[in-house]
């Protein structure tokens, strides 16, 4: 079942205030079995911008969805130029003191497990285990014909000899690795296939309109059921693949707690929202907990 694409939200007057107090978030951590659910803010202190906060990509920028991507190859030569530079920049990134507290609460048996809506990878970066990537992940390829997998890495060398020269300067880079580019930016960038049948490449990731594999749900489902309380980091929680466990959560009674500076759509199903910085946030409650270091690299 394809989902349709939400790609804006806007808050009611009638939501509850974002809070500047982040101690309900250490209890809920010192009490252990917390589930993180991250979204885009957790990334932008990486240099990689959100979907919907303050100068956020969709204000100039509309995603690429799965039905356009799969039905014209003119898209696909434009996302392919994009994204081909973008990677670069995704590449460049490193965690952040976010990043940092959320493994450092896993190592001191704090957490229950860690949802990601981010594709950027840099909660396993910065050591975080046992990530679950709700929308895939950008170093991954994958050819809808045959299923064969393949690394971003190759890939992006394969395109570098097939449009050698290629360098435009891009006005900004999206939460998805998608470069602003134009159209004559693009030009005639040539897009190559799959080395094992000749399909259609497509990066390992839940393009908007495209449904997050069931299995991928049911997991996640699991891991709500399982935690003690669920901890939404730098998420608007726009699209339901992430709104629906919050929903899950707090009819199931579990407390769910969000940090992010701008309201949610899911702040009626939450104790709190702290409206402050994620990385100043998160390190300051692992302070308070007595963990050591995660502002340091």
């Amino acid at each position: 079942m394809r989902m349709r694409p939400t790609v804006n939200w806007t808050p009611t007057e009638d939501l509850p205030p974002g809070s500047t107090d982040p101690e309900p978030v250490a209890d809920a951590l010192s009490a252990g079995g917390v589930l993180v659910l991250s979204g885009a803010g957790l990334s932008t202190e990486s240099g990689i911008p959100d979907y919907r906060g303050e100068g956020g990509s969709l204000s100039r920028h509309t995603p690429m969805t799965y039905q356009e991507f799969t039905a014209n190859v003119q898209a696909r030569r434009r996302y392919w130029a994009r994204s081909h530079l973008g990677w670069r920049t995704f590449g460049r990134a490193r965690p952040n003191a976010g990043h940092r507290a959320v493994a450092a609460f896993a190592r001191h048996g704090l957490l229950s497990g860690v949802i990601t809506q981010n594709v950027d990878g840099l909660h396993q970066a910065a050591g975080s285990e046992d990530v679950v990537e709700l929308h895939g992940s950008l170093d991954r390829v994958v050819c809808l014909s045959c299923g064969a997998f393949s690394p971003r890495r190759e890939l992006a060398r394969r395109l570098e000899e097939a449009n050698v020269g290629f360098e435009p300067v891009a006005a900004g880079i999206n939460p998805d690795g998608d470069a602003d580019l134009t159209d004559e930016q693009v030009g005639d960038f040539r897009v190559v296939p799959c080395t094992v049948c000749g399909g259609i490449l497509k990066p390992d990731v839940v393009f908007f309109g495209e449904a997050v594999p069931p299995a991928r749900v049911e997991h996640c489902r699991t891991l709500v059921r399982e935690a003690s309380s669920l901890l939404v980091l730098g998420s608007s929680l726009t699209v339901m693949s992430g709104l629906r466990f919050v929903r899950q959560a707090a009819q199931a009674g579990k407390p769910v707690l969000i940090v992010n500076l701008d309201p949610t759509r899911g702040d009626r199903h939450a104790v709190t929202r702290v409206a402050l910085p994620l990385g100043t946030t998160l390190t300051a409650v692992a302070g308070r907990l007595g963990i050591p270091g995660p502002a340091q690299a």
